[in-house]
């Protein structure tokens, strides 16, 4: 009785063990796809990813990779998030990881390639004629290099009975992928950039396995005999705010903020200027707050700056602390959003990262400050500009009654009281005026100095 006892109780836990492995979930590799060149699009989908593979549960994350390269810029972003992240994040080269591909592979956990990919070849470059850049580039590209290949850590290893400590990834290998002076003895002399295959990236323990699919990774280096794979796919909204991003788009839009601004400024009323420029306010501040970058406080400052500005101009004649102070909060709220902080709180923030907010400002403003003057030179001559304003020959008619410009330096007394706009009446005649320095109360005498717009600018007297 007792042995029959025994015999139900172990097919019990035997049936019970059976139940708990078989409800027990399957390991999922979620997948992302990096397979162009790298920029704002593929931060975005990779940002994305590894923010869904959080969500999700994942066991890891697998980059699927086939690129030339791309923005630095961009590609620090992605290694930083890759090295930052909870989840252990594999690589599958498919065919290339070349140049900014080079980087982001290496801060992955483990890379894994197909037996006819290569990588290296990470050579800072121009953008416009893709000419080598100056050192001072390849230096900053060397650091982060070496850097990435370091936070690995060191492997400690048995040889003849020695226990040595070698770097997992050696860093110099890393720098040799920048610079062709650094030798790596039977794969790199000092002519040549280091670029290797799938058997020499084994070699310098720049590989972990050469494989032919993602498959063969997750049986035969995870270990999984069962799982799931499930890959993210970009949206359209993703592509839109991918492309938003984008660094030169970025000045472009500061240059259309800028311009709009000025020319509204100088004309009454609001309309096209002003139109243009809070559709690129819109679009340059939208994408970098739905991402994380633009804090409600920074759009905040760029809006108090231009608050202030106008005040300066339209209310405090001259240029002083108003004016100085908007024009500080507009370039500190344009430069913060390109840039993850909260609060102030700038830790992980890296020096490139800054110096990329700040140039992509100012090239935006230098490009405004061209389009101001290109369109300032053109407005009224001869082609798309011409019926923007009226020519200095209109054939001996005037548009506009001239009696006014006898009145400069005339007297008259408000008629309502110019905040900074209103009426002031000259004679028996009222007119429209503003007031050139703070505000004049109904019934004060005013001197009148000049005649722009139809609008007489006054003074108290």
């Amino acid at each position: 009785m007792m042995k029959n006892i025994k015999q139900i109780f172990v097919l019990l836990f035997i049936l019970s063990v059976n139940a708990i492995y078989a409800q027990s979930p399957k390991p999922l590799i979620y997948k992302i796809n990096i397979k162009e060149n790298i920029g704002s699009n593929t931060w975005v989908y990779l940002q994305n990813g590894l923010h869904q593979a959080l969500n999700k549960k994942a066991d890891c994350v697998l980059i699927h990779m086939n690129t030339y390269g791309g923005a630095v810029a961009e590609a620090d972003s992605m290694r930083t998030a890759i090295l930052n992240s909870p989840l252990p994040v594999y690589v599958f080269i498919d065919n290339n990881a070349a140049s900014a591909g080079a980087l982001i592979s290496i801060a992955c956990d483990s890379i894994f390639m197909r037996q006819s990919a290569s990588i290296g070849a990470a050579t800072v470059v121009s953008g416009q004629d893709g000419s080598k850049a100056p050192d001072k580039y390849q230096s900053y590209m060397r650091g982060i290099m070496r850097a990435t290949a370091e936070s690995h850590g060191r492997d400690t290893i048995i040889q003849n009975r020695d226990t040595l400590i070698e770097w997992r990834r050696d860093p110099k290998v890393a720098e040799a992928m920048v610079d062709e002076k650094i030798v790596i003895p039977g794969f790199a002399d000092s002519t040549q950039i280091l670029t290797l295959t799938a058997s020499q990236a084994v070699e310098l323990n720049y590989c972990d396995g050469i494989v032919e699919n993602i498959n063969q990774i997750a049986i035969q280096y995870l270990g999984y005999t069962d799982y799931n794979i499930e890959t993210y796919n970009p949206t359209l909204y993703d592509r839109i705010k991918g492309f938003l991003m984008n660094g030169v788009l970025q000045a472009i839009l500061i240059m259309l903020i800028i311009g709009g601004i000025y020319f509204e400024l100088q004309t009454p009323g609001i309309g096209f200027p002003t139109a243009i420029a809070v559709t690129a306010a819109i679009l340059y501040f939208t994408p970098l707050y739905l991402t994380g970058y633009a804090q409600n406080w920074e759009v905040l400052l760029f809006v108090l700056g231009l608050i202030l500005i106008v005040f300066e101009i339209f209310v405090i004649p001259g240029f002083g602390v108003a004016g100085i102070s908007g024009i500080i909060l507009v370039f500190t709220g344009l430069i913060l959003a390109l840039v993850g902080n909260i609060h102030f709180d700038f830790s992980g923030l890296s020096g490139r990262q800054l110096f990329r907010a700040i140039m992509v400002v100012f090239a935006g403003i230098g490009m405004g400050l061209a389009l101001i003057i290109y369109m300032s030179s053109r407005i009224g001559k001869p082609g798309i500009f011409s019926r923007v304003a009226l020519v200095s020959d209109q054939e001996g008619y005037v548009s506009v009654p001239m009696e006014p410009l006898t009145l400069v330096g005339q007297t008259g007394v408000a008629s309502t009281v110019l905040r900074p706009s209103g009426k002031v009446r000259i004679g028996d005649q009222y007119y429209d005026a503003v007031s050139l320095k703070g505000f004049v109360e109904k019934g004060d005498e005013v001197v009148v100095r000049r005649y722009e717009n139809f609008q007489l600018y006054v003074l108290k007297k």
